[in-house]
């Protein structure tokens, strides 16, 4: 390991003009013309368009146009899509319900969009939409999914009849039913896990802009993937063609799985400046952003885990039905089933597995990915079942989960997984040791002397990252490929551009991706600069989410610098009159292993196009480009303790602890990688503690602002303590896992497990408020 290579400590490039206030994002974009759009929005949550009157609003100071969903349909703009398909158990396609850029007859959630309003500034844009009269006729609503599924409730799409999207299910239900049957021992629990909204830091934005005299777009966006973004709009929505279709993701401000979607704000936008003339700037307002922002998780789920007379797990039954909102978005199909049911296996050796997994339309904001993005789910109801089992059959938690641990490799899950490497207890054995879990009985004796309540809690969780390969995603119903791009040019100079189709929004990667080319070539981490976010100057990529940027996209790079490496070697072999296998390159320098020949490495890259002594036959350059499709996903694993006190007398929980072990295979940069645990581990304590996404029983959002809507500060969170195991990924070239999303899965079951534990009582659902906490533990008083 260099000082700046792989495995080193290297502060993050990029944050020289990102805590300098040098950030680009796509609100400070400016471009001549420019205009401003406000949009028009549904104060209802179901209801029929009756008119729209656009007159008063028209003859405001300033309006350049107000547009609505009968012109856009007019113009041939499609429907938003989901584009993972699912099938019903009964072999029926997925009810995709239509989803109109801006509603024309239906609105579905508070929120959807009717009308756009463009004009000269954003105070005069907002002024003239709510002169915008729209003529509602109300209908009622359903907000909870277990409500939408019964007799009787509204019907939210046509095509979805009772609001079933698909019945699904993956396992042996007939060999999962007799395990259960058979079973000394069986334990049943109901588990919610919560709504929850994304927040990113920097909010969503669009800026349209249409040349006229090339009849091309270029879109601005807050983008986690921008070619997909300019493939859907191209292919499906009809916004315009692809070659006449820029996308630039510059620098974004967060995305947590909510900016991989295509929303309808960046094609309106697109469409509205062509149709108004002028460049089109859309901006959204916090409550705008809690308002249409693809919400999270919202599952319930019933469970049972069957375990023999020697306490080892013979099965696991889990029926879920899980709330997607008003409409289906862009991946939200695979959430609740490949990206969820696939992983109920755990870190357990669970003979027979059997999930059901309903999809339902409620008038809500729809539901997709968020961080982890099915496994959280997954890790939360098995690591809440598993430590229930303990409790009720009298053992350590610690211990019911070692004597299930899979210990053989590769390991074939009944839910699809192929597991291909870990070690599942020394991940535990490190949480273990220093949580000082011996040493809890006496921690808590302290504790009951000062009249509080302490508690341990545990999670063993495992997810699936890095999703694969293109060809297993598709015939699950993928509407895209997995795989990855990079390409590596070697300027004249020497110094080095990596273009990669991921796309960075905080991880990080303009300083890992050029550690790992610093590594490969000898070369200053700032000799090497990463070019993203652009589909004008990027090859074509699947952008970024799913912890796949590591495991995926960097392995892209290795691929194209394997090419680089030996252009490179073959001219300086040539130039050195030496034999190619005897060429090493190290410490900025081409040399001949053995001997004192050497030349610079600027010097090879300057020969490769100055052309005049080349190999014969060989083209000049030194410019390669490579596309990765990985073989497995990877499969990141941890153990994590945390310890909570509890205040009887007003049910505040205080946690005084959190460990985390994780393994993550080999890692780039561990300060990187910490980063992402810590962030990781403060949205999952804050799912678990404090936030949760409301509505009332017309539909109505109760918690669109953050006066009602509780993020995590700095004083809810303890100093975590992480370690790293290591078991290398053996299905990529780095031996990478992903890291982004686990902090966020294995923490909420760790801190509710403790919860419960301290006051007694299991019956507690997420956010684990203060008032939650205080019933509960005066229940079992």
């Amino acid at each position: 390991m260099g000082v700046e290579g792989i495995g080193a400590r290297v502060a993050r490039k990029e944050d020289k003009r990102f805590l300098t206030g040098k950030g680009r994002y796509t609100d400070d974009m400016v471009t001549p013309g420019m205009k401003y759009a406000y949009f028009v929005r549904s104060p209802h949550a179901h209801a029929k368009i009756k008119s729209i009157d656009a007159s008063a609003a028209l003859s405001r100071p300033g309006v350049i146009g107000v547009l609505d969903g009968k012109q856009l349909l007019d113009d041939g703009i499609g429907n938003l899509i989901c584009g993972w398909m699912i099938h019903s158990r009964d072999g029926s396609p997925m009810k995709m319900g239509a989803w109109r850029p801006l509603a024309v007859d239906t609105v579905r959630y508070v929120g959807d969009a009717v009308a756009i309003v463009v004009a000269d500034s954003l105070g005069e844009a907002r002024d003239a939409a709510e002169a915008v009269t729209v003529d509602y006729e109300e209908l009622p609503a359903v907000v909870e999914a277990v409500d939408a599924l019964k007799a009787g409730a509204p019907q939210i799409h046509p095509e979805a009849a009772n609001n079933l999207i698909f019945d699904w299910e993956l396992g042996d239900a007939a060999a999962t039913d007799k395990a259960i049957a058979e079973a000394a021992h069986v334990t049943e629990i109901e588990i919610h896990n919560n709504r929850l909204s994304p927040n990113a830091m920097e909010p969503r934005a669009t800026l349209g802009i249409y040349d006229a005299a090339e009849d091309h777009y270029t879109c601005y966006t807050t983008s986690q993937n921008p070619h997909v973004a300019r493939l859907v709009m191209s292919a499906f929505y009809n916004v315009a063609p692809e070659n006449k279709l820029r996308v630039i993701a510059p620098d974004v401000g967060g995305g947590f799985g909510s900016k991989i979607y295509i929303y309808p704000e960046e094609i309106v936008c697109l469409w509205a400046s062509k149709k108004t003339g002028v460049p089109v700037k859309w901006t959204a307002d916090r409550t705008e952003a809690f308002l249409t922002d693809a919400h999270g998780r919202d599952h319930v789920s019933k469970v049972k885990m069957a375990f023999n007379a020697q306490n080892r797990m013979t099965a696991l039954k889990v029926d879920t039905i899980a709330n997607l909102g008003a409409y289906m978005s862009l991946f939200s199909s695979a959430v609740p089933t490949y990206l969820y049911a696939t992983l109920l296996s755990g870190q357990y050796a669970i003979p027979a597995i059997h999930a059901n997994v309903r999809t339902v339309y409620t008038n809500t904001v729809p539901v997709d990915a968020y961080r982890g993005a099915g496994r959280p789910e997954a890790t939360y109801l098995l690591e809440r079942t598993v430590e229930t089992a303990a409790r009720e059959l009298g053992v350590s938690p610690a211990e019911l989960r070692r004597i299930n641990f899979i210990r053989s490799f590769p390991y074939q899950t009944p839910v699809i997984m192929n597991y291909d490497a870990g070690d599942y207890e020394a991940s535990l054995n490190a949480a273990m040791q220093q949580a000082d879990w011996a040493g809890f009985p006496a921690r808590k004796a302290e504790a009951t002397r000062r009249g509080m309540k302490r508690g341990i809690g545990m999670s063993c969780y495992i997810e699936a990252c890095g999703i694969a390969p293109s060809q297993a995603a598709g015939s699950l119903g993928a509407g895209v490929g997995l795989w990855e791009s990079a390409e590596v040019r070697v300027n004249a100079v020497g110094t080095i551009e990596v273009l990669t189709g991921s796309h960075s929004h905080g991880q990080g990667h303009e300083t890992t991706f050029a550690q790992l080319v610093a590594d490969r070539l000898g070369v200053p981490i700032d000799s090497v600069s990463i070019v993203h976010g652009d589909t004008d100057k990027v090859q074509m990529g699947m952008g970024t989410y799913g912890s796949r940027s590591g495991a995926v996209g960097m392995s892209a790079v290795v691929k194209a610098l394997d090419k680089v490496e030996a252009k490179a070697k073959k001219i300086a072999a040539h130039l050195m009159e030496a034999d190619e296998s005897d060429i090493v390159i190290e410490n900025g320098e081409v040399k001949v292993a053995g001997t004192d020949k050497a030349l610079p490495w600027f010097q090879v890259a300057l020969a490769s196009y100055t052309a005049h002594n080349l190999p014969a036959g060989m083209e000049p350059g030194l410019k390669e480009t490579a596309f990765y499709d990985p073989a497995n996903f990877t499969f990141p694993a941890g153990c994590y303790i945390c310890e909570v006190e509890v205040d009887p007398e007003t049910g505040k929980t205080e946690i005084v602890q959190f460990v985390a072990a994780d393994d993550f295979g080999n890692i780039i940069n561990p300060m990187i990688v910490e980063g992402q645990v810590h962030g990781g581990i403060a949205q999952g304590i804050g799912q678990a503690l404090l936030e949760g996404v409301h509505y009332d029983e017309s539909g109505q959002l109760l918690t669109a602002s953050f006066m009602d809507y509780t993020m995590p500060r700095a004083d809810d969170l303890p100093s975590f303590q992480l370690s790293h195991q290591n078991t290398p990924c053996p299905n990529n070239p780095l031996g990478i896992k992903g890291c982004g999303e686990a902090g966020a899965i294995g923490s909420p079951p760790a801190l509710i497990n403790a919860i419960t534990d301290a006051i007694g009582n299991n019956r507690l659902t997420m956010p684990a408020t203060p008032l939650k906490v205080w019933e509960a533990a005066r229940a079992t008083a």
